[in-house]
């Protein structure tokens, strides 16, 4: 995150580009499961996340936060 020092050299615009402080909150405090959250090429936007609902040998099922269902072969990493 920017600190409002690194924002003053937006200048006015640099209230249109930092989100409001309640909104920087809530993203900090969300819970976030690295093993369950991916990102899927999405035609339209590139990427976008979704969460990793099933994953059988090189198949992965991702539903998007969009809600789509996305299903791909992946190379999945292997703990060790």
């Amino acid at each position: 995150m920017s600190s409002d020092a690194e924002m003053e050299a937006y200048g006015p615009a640099a209230i249109y580009l930092r989100k409001p402080e309640k909104e920087r909150i809530e993203a900090q405090t969300a819970p976030f499961d690295a093993k369950s959250a991916y990102f899927v090429i999405d035609p339209d936007e590139m990427y976008v996340k979704g969460k990793l609902t099933k994953k059988e040998g090189g198949k992965a099922t991702v539903e998007t936060d969009g809600g789509k269902v996305c299903d791909s072969l992946v190379t999945l990493c292997q703990e060790i």
